[in-house]
């Protein structure tokens, strides 16, 4: 539990999740749960492209907590979002230096519009305040706050991976950029791995000190906390919704439709760090080297479209497609289809029932700050028949689920072997690794994540 505060909690985040929309995902859910729950404002992009950038705040409230957002012009967008944030920044924090593609009008446009968010902010904030900063389109955000006067308490979660000094300094310009980090009060990143390369960034690129608690100082002498904070699911809500439905009728449609046959299940976005064309390779691979499992598995990949504007998206898809449309070709018959790939988003409490259906859930980043899929996928399952999670262990929930077949997604013939263990793993042995891991997805949900968080940022 964290200590009592007085102020209000302010969230600032890209996107905000407005109370008439469903809370998908993980940061949604905890951070609309944190607000309500003291009471505060969310701050953000509206999600609507303006004739210009006005900066005009638009709000909204619903109980407790009030909505503020602002409209932002098609450059605006394009340079901060589309830009910087989508086409440098996150590529190279996945470990994809060779996908960057840095241009300084973009690093303009993403300064221009955290300025921006600063400007709208500094005004909404009273002095008790406490302030929760999310995600790298956000990094400099503090460092402005400061410029204007700000001088609450503010902390910054990462939900993405942190990579290594070694990548980070390939960034141009990253000196100006990630030293901001700084003027927050904590700096939170998912795991002990994120957490050394910060610190090693810190102390070794940027000359900072390191002193007990995970405190640095920095050269011009200013002093932060960083920490790792796992983000977890609503770990009992996912199980209640997936037993429940078992009751619908698109989940009776699935098993219909399966005929007895085993389901491998993969839910991503589609992005080039989820892995999906290893992953197809390493499904082929299986049932080229299992040929007893034709017609007896099906894999079902969900994979929604986003940021279709960006290149390297609008690629992964067409490669995608040709990968699914050359296995079925080589391997399906007139009653089986090996693999179902559905370009569709569904609402969490259908997926919850796809989760608990599959034999398998298939879980193979290449690169990923948690992924609570993998953990959704456990907490979905009937504990009297749980399924398998075979999971990439450059996924952030490999730290806390070794229980999991941990494999590497560039290898298709080690992930292809998981899949045949999975398969024919025994009921014991399944029961015993995902009791395990229910047991610490039921201890470090995310409101254990959120109390620790901000239980350290008012330390």
């Amino acid at each position: 539990m964290e200590p009592a505060h007085k102020g209000r909690l302010i969230v600032v985040s890209n996107r905000v999740a407005l109370p008439q929309q469903t809370a998908t995902g993980g940061l949604a859910s905890a951070m609309r749960d944190a607000l309500q729950e003291r009471g505060g404002l969310w701050f953000g992009w509206s999600g609507k492209i303006a004739a210009q950038t006005a900066g005009k705040v638009h709000t909204l409230r619903d109980g407790n907590v009030e909505y503020a957002t602002i409209d932002l012009s098609r450059r605006d967008h394009d340079d901060f979002y589309d830009g910087y944030a989508n086409r440098t920044l996150w590529p190279l924090l996945h470990y994809r230096p060779d996908l960057v593609d840095y241009n300084r009008r973009h690093l303009d446009g993403y300064l221009r519009v955290n300025s921006l968010f600063a400007d709208r902010v500094a005004e909404l904030i009273a002095p008790d305040d406490l302030i929760w900063v999310n995600d790298y389109h956000l990094i400099p955000l503090a460092a402005m706050l400061r410029q204007r006067g700000v001088r609450n308490r503010i902390g910054f979660f990462l939900h993405t991976p942190l990579p290594a000094a070694g990548l980070l300094i390939t960034l141009p310009r990253h000196r100006e950029l990630l030293e901001t980090l700084a003027s927050y009060d904590l700096v939170g990143v998912h795991t002990a791995r994120d957490l050394r390369a910060l610190e090693d960034y810190f102390v070794n690129d940027l000359g900072a000190t390191m002193q007990r608690g995970h405190r640095l100082r920095t050269s011009d002498g200013r002093r932060f906390k960083a920490g790792a904070f796992a983000i977890g699911i609503d770990t009992q809500k996912v199980a209640h919704d997936a037993a429940e439905a078992m009751n619908l009728e698109e989940i009776d449609s699935l098993h219909h439709s399966l005929e007895g046959r085993a389901m491998i299940i993969g839910v991503d976005r589609l992005d080039y760090s989820k892995g999906l064309p290893e992953r197809f390779d390493a499904y082929a691979m299986l049932l080229e080297r299992v040929p007893e499992l034709h017609r007896k598995v099906t894999f079902l990949q969900i994979a929604p479209p986003s940021r279709s504007t960006v290149p390297e998206y609008r690629q992964i898809r067409r490669e995608l497609e040709r990968r699914a449309g050359h296995i079925n070709g080589m391997y399906a018959a007139p009653d089986w289809v090996p693999i179902r790939y559905v370009n569709n988003s569904f609402p969490h409490s259908l997926l919850d029932g796809y989760y608990r259906t599959a034999r398998v859930g298939l879980v193979t980043p290449l690169r990923d700050g948690m992924n609570l899929v993998a953990k959704e996928y456990v907490a979905s399952q009937d504990p009297k028949d749980p399924g398998v999670l075979v999971l990439s262990r450059f996924a952030g929930a490999a730290q806390e689920l070794p229980q999991a077949l941990l494999v590497n997604p560039a290898d298709p013939e080690e992930v292809a072997e998981a899949l045949e263990q999975a398969l024919s793993m025994p009921l014991i042995e399944r029961k015993r690794r995902w009791r395990a891991m229910m047991d610490t997805l039921e201890k470090q949900d995310v409101t254990a994540w959120r109390q620790s968080f901000l239980g350290a940022l008012m330390e």
